[in-house]
């Protein structure tokens, strides 16, 4: 039975029924007042509560309260698309996100939820709930759903979307056989971008980036939106996004992607996603190749910016980063230290409410979405909405993204390249050394530094999402990268005392996609973080054991998969709402090729004096996930150095490759890997 605050998960299910159909695979209903029913169903209220909750096994009680005012989310059509890209739908999402976490107690946000859910657009509601939920100190515990499960069709092919209700409607539930999503439906093989597919449209991917922006919502209440080291996580979680698709560019023997850095001239990649949303049956619109970007005059939509306000926005940034400070609302000059640099510029480019001057530097990350989002109809003359990239959900699907990023990230390591390199202090861990530093898969008799990676097909349930569809499991398979597990092992001398030290351990290409080796310039900028704990070293030899599904980057793939029904969900205090947040388990290393491609792996071990924040911070637990890239809830992020320290910053000119970064400091250490694909698809046990 659903008691507390578990009731609120009946509300994020089949988000198109209306609130008094059954939930919960029809075991549960959701008793309404009858002034909560919307005008269509009120006059027959009496004989719809009656036909659809006869057969429930629970039934949630609505306390009658006054009715809220909701009347500024009528701003978005509720069967239209709702984007965060858009400053109106924002700001809505903001106070809706304000009137959820100020309601006094559980059974208020209960009675006011289950009123708004009618009336407002379904995605704008279980995002604003959803940040409410896990926000709020009386529901943190709840376990968020997989947006998969609730809005399937932003990640899905929707031509399995027949098939699984025919198979729903007609197959008895143990006997529902499971329908195929196809790889690569979008292009075929003579689209070159069409090799990144299977990174771009993978499910845990996106998913991804939808649950980072829940957790940092760009606006709403103070509290739920400052959290520490924000703005920097917001540069680093995509810097490492660009970083790993730069590499896995070069493992299919592509250029890496090339910057957004004019917007005068066409942009090459098209994009034909082959999405249709089921708010209201359209699709997600196309882009063609070789599309001029042009001012956006969307006056129905409440988005209109030229390109020459970017130009202008870009050029401030710029200017501010070259001059050492920013300009605040008063004219006061604020400067980007190394502490605070990196945090007030992701502030400022995302753009959150915590931005210094929203009005002097605009909303560039923002509408350099929407001017490609909205390139195919930029003035609304077609009626058509906007393409993925106007959302956070499927927006890592399109090329443009990844162009777009790299735009942003450039400004970023323009920031970075004003700071001085790291002095040998800053690096050095006296008396510590790293004497050997491998890798082996976790079989018998595996070679040392050999990685495998391969296909694997795994099974969803999409049932939840299929609105006014069967009751019961219907499953579908998808195919995506997987590697086999793997452990890190290392030797560590201490020379001195027992002491603490945190380890870092990235992996790096050593050639671009032409085979030329990189310099540590263009290299540093690629290194993918893998892990990062903490390590207790006692005089002597130290052996150090970490297993790849430890990484403090990743979540594994039951957290990304779960489903949502009530009797799924966990009881006590286990911590599942903000550990959500993370990269996907089964893309935690590249994907190499069948021949085999060379890396760097990377590992150093920094002092622990000069990381820690402070608190303590136990992994086991507190969250066992992805902190290096989503911090920890409600506290400081667990780490005091610049996100992806050592290799945010240049070096001295004398450093020309990684091996001489490493060769001067014996807290670092190097070792070739090797990452082999195998072309072959195994399903997941």
């Amino acid at each position: 039975m659903a008691t507390g605050n578990r009731k609120l998960l009946a509300l994020l299910q089949r988000p198109l029924e209306p609130t008094f159909y059954p939930k919960d695979d029809g075991k549960t209903v959701i008793d309404l007042p009858e002034n909560y029913l919307t005008e269509r169903y009120r006059p027959i209220g009496a004989n719809i509560q009656n036909r659809f909750g006869n057969d429930a096994d629970t039934r949630i009680p609505v306390r009658n309260v006054a009715t809220p005012n909701i009347g500024f989310a009528e701003a978005i059509p509720r069967r239209s698309g709702f984007s965060l890209f858009n400053q109106n739908h924002r700001r809505v999402a903001g106070e809706l996100i304000t009137l959820f976490v100020n309601q006094p107690d559980v059974e208020s946000l209960m009675s006011v939820a289950t009123y708004t859910r009618d009336r407002v657009n379904p995605i704008l509601f279980q995002y604003a709930l959803a940040v409410a939920i896990q926000h709020r100190p009386d529901t943190k515990d709840l376990n968020i759903p997989s947006f998969l499960e609730l809005f399937p069709d932003s990640f899905v092919d929707p031509s399995v979307f027949p098939k699984l209700r025919e198979e729903g409607s007609v197959v008895q539930q143990e006997s529902r056989m499971t329908i195929d999503i196809p790889m690569n439906y979008t292009a075929s093989e003579r689209e070159e971008e069409q090799r990144l597919a299977f990174f771009r449209e993978d499910i845990g991917v996106n998913l991804h980036h939808w649950h980072w922006h829940l957790v940092y919502p760009g606006d709403g209440p103070d509290a739920v939106v400052r959290k520490n080291r924000r703005g920097e996580l917001f540069y680093y979680m995509h810097q490492q996004l660009i970083a790993r698709y730069n590499v896995e560019r070069f493992c299919a023997r592509l250029s890496r992607v090339r910057p957004l850095n004019n917007l005068r001239v066409p942009l090459p990649e098209g994009y034909f996603p082959k999405i249709i949303r089921s708010l209201n049956n359209r699709a997600f619109p196309p882009r063609p190749q070789n599309q001029l970007l042009s001012d956006v005059n969307r006056v129905d939509d409440q988005v209109t910016f030229t390109l020459t306000d970017l130009e202008n926005w870009e050029k401030r940034i710029t200017d501010s980063i070259d001059a050492g400070f920013v300009m605040g609302t008063n004219g006061e000059r604020i400067p980007l230290t190394e502490q605070a640099g990196t945090d007030l510029l992701g502030d400022i480019m995302e753009p959150s409410s915590l931005s210094v001057n929203p009005q002097y530097y605009g909303s560039y990350h923002g509408d350099l979405h929407n001017v490609i989002a909205y390139s195919h109809d930029p003035e609304g003359r077609f009626l058509e909405g906007f393409g993925v990239l106007g959302e956070f959900e499927t927006a890592m699907r399109d090329p443009g993204f990844y162009r777009l990023h790299a735009q942003i990230d450039n400004l970023f390591h323009r920031h970075k390249n004003t700071l001085q390199p790291y002095a040998a202090n800053q690096l050095n861990y006296n008396g510590v050394q790293i004497q050997s530093l491998g890798v082996q898969l976790n079989r018998a008799n595996a070679p040392a530094n050999i990685l495998l990676t391969y296909w694997q097909r795994s099974q969803v349930d999409l049932a939840t999402g299929l609105d006014f569809g069967p009751q019961g499991n219907v499953f579908a398979s998808f195919t995506h990268l997987q590697h086999a597990p793997f452990t890190f092992r290392l030797t560590v001398n201490n020379s001195g005392a027992r002491r603490r030290g945190t380890c870092r351990i990235f992996i790096g290409p050593k050639s671009d996609e032409r085979n030329i080796p990189l310099t540590y310039q263009e290299q540093r900028i690629l290194m993918v973080e893998l892990d990062k704990f903490n390590v207790t070293l006692n005089p002597g030899s130290n052996t150090i054991v970490r297993r790849s599904e430890q990484s403090s980057v990743t979540i594994p793939y039951e957290r990304t998969f779960r489903s949502v029904a009530l009797s799924n969900q966990p009881t006590g205090a286990e911590q599942f709402r903000f550990c959500n947040c993370g990269w996907p388990s089964h893309l935690l290393i590249p994907k190499g090729t069948v021949e085999g491609m060379t890396f760097d792996l990377f590992a150093m071990i920094s002092d622990y004096n000069d990381d820690t924040v402070n608190q303590e911070f136990d992994e086991n637990v507190d969250c066992n996930d992805s902190h290096s890239f989503c911090g920890l809830r409600d506290r400081l992020y667990p780490d005091r150095r610049a996100m992806g320290y050592p290799f945010d910053r240049r070096a001295a000119k004398s450093i020309g490759s990684l091996a001489d970064f490493v060769s001067s400091n014996s807290n670092m250490a190097l070792s070739n890997v090797q990452i082999r694909f195998t072309n072959t698809v195994i399903a997941r046990t």
